[in-house]
């Protein structure tokens, strides 16, 4: 059953081109107003947008397609992706609808949509939601937005659920933040200064054109440079809709998804909240985080990239922890998401509890090389139906003998095949990684 709108997070693309046009976004919003109303009389669908400056009119089309479909709408304005989670599983929402491109430069958005739970769309229920906006398509749509207005209420009651998560208070922690001029422009400093901290923020003066620009959770370079030079205790960069969180210590190493899984699968372990001694995380994840926790006797799943494949393995094994290297992390007792704003607050007060910074609390994760070379492709194909390629593969997996890793996968969202390799020796890692890249170029290559 295959998706031909949806990706790995909802459906992304240039704003104003298909998939993103008028007419489909328009569609997507009458398709999912008449779900959402076969179950409930007038359902209530909350919006949110990040800070792109194509936010507001793809949400207003969104919002003219769910009234048309039977819904009522109420919009958030520019909040954070889990911040529409919480809102819609918390709230009276048969939905929730969040527009954004995540880390993506600020021309491109996204659409994601979490059903009432709280949980992204399962596959099958984005399949059906495809099928009935190509229905609506054959014919032409009388394409009707409506005007929206922010209720500042929504985050309200999304600061306060933050501020509820936190075990202690950050009084006297200096604290540095990198807003990515994306949603938690905003949230970011209000939250960690009503919780006592002092805040040096940058990246939050979004223009609608600046979000993930130098900046943000896939730039953390400037959060470094910002720590070391205000003396900050402990950094931490949100990308553009702050479902993820890097950080950065105070002597200036930067700590991924990796990292702040293993920390905070021993501080839940060590008060017996580390359900069944199992984190869940990606294929992406360092075989370095995989090797640190068997030491500790705790378990390691991997799913496929993307949160919401973690969370349904979560909720399949019960686990309380999962996430991805790239900063998504879910704590299974408080959000059904990555949350950027909620993984900072819960790290920092670990470190506050058990009076260790992050980089000490990580200090024996030894992380392997590990390389990631993206190759355009003309089609995706099994492939196993591209014999070249396969069988390189299976020559490097054979040569590392099991002390290391391949993995190749095609991304959600663009044309590319994503080609990483993993192992102890950079220079054998970077020459396999070339090869099988080389394979995929010459079979396959756009």
């Amino acid at each position: 059953m295959a998706k031909e709108l949806f990706g790995t997070d909802g459906i992304r693309g240039v704003a104003g081109e298909a998939p993103l046009d008028p007419a489909t976004v328009y569609a997507l919003g009458v398709s999912l107003g008449r779900e959402a109303a076969s179950g409930h009389p007038q359902p209530e669908i909350v919006i949110g947008t990040d800070t792109r400056e194509s936010g507001k009119w793809l949400a207003e089309l969104v919002a003219g397609g769910l009234a048309a479909g039977g819904a009522r709408v109420r919009f958030a304005g520019v909040t954070t992706t889990p911040a529409v989670a919480y809102l819609t599983r918390s709230g009276p929402f048969a939905a929730g609808v969040m527009i954004s491109a995540s880390h993506n430069p600020y021309r491109d958005n996204g659409i994601k949509i979490f059903d009432h739970s709280g949980f992204k769309l399962p596959d099958a229920e984005e399949h059906r939601i495809e099928q009935e906006i190509f229905r609506l398509r054959e014919s032409p749509l009388a394409i009707q937005p409506l005007a929206l207005e922010a209720d500042a209420g929504l985050d309200r009651e999304y600061l306060a659920f933050l501020e509820s998560a936190a075990a202690v208070r950050f009084d006297g922690l200096h604290l540095a933040l990198d807003c990515g001029n994306g949603a938690a422009y905003r949230l970011g400093p209000e939250l960690f200064t009503r919780l006592g901290a002092r805040v040096t923020a940058f990246a939050a003066e979004p223009n609608g054109q600046n979000i993930n620009l130098n900046c943000g959770a896939t730039h953390v370079e400037p959060l470094r440079d910002v720590v070391i030079e205000a003396r900050a205790d402990c950094g931490v960069a949100f990308d553009g809709d702050a479902d993820r969180a890097i950080f950065v210590s105070s002597r200036g190493k930067i700590l991924d998804g990796d990292a702040v899984l293993l920390a905070a699968a021993r501080a839940l372990r060590a008060r017996g909240k580390l359900a069944g001694d199992l984190v869940v995380a990606t294929v992406m994840s360092n075989l370095g985080l995989e090797r640190a926790l068997e030491a500790d006797g705790i378990r390691m799943l991997r799913t496929p990239v993307g949160d919401k494949y973690v969370l349904e393995e979560m909720v399949r094994t019960g686990a309380a922890l999962g996430g991805e290297q790239s900063g998504h992390v879910i704590f299974r007792e408080h959000a059904t998401t990555g949350d950027g704003l909620l993984t900072a607050v819960k790290m920092f007060g670990i470190s506050q509890s058990f009076a260790y910074d992050l980089e000490r609390m990580t200090a024996d994760l030894k992380i392997y090389p590990q390389k990631l070379v993206n190759v355009k492709v003309r089609e995706k194909k099994e492939l196993t139906e591209v014999p070249a390629v396969a069988r390189e593969i299976r020559a490097v997996e054979a040569a590392f003998a099991g002390t290391g890793r391949v993995l190749v996968r095609f991304s959600g969202t663009e044309p590319l095949a994503r080609v990483m390799v993993e192992g102890p020796d950079l220079e054998r890692v970077e020459q396999f990684t070339d090869l099988i890249a080389a394979a995929i170029r010459k079979e396959m290559g756009a």
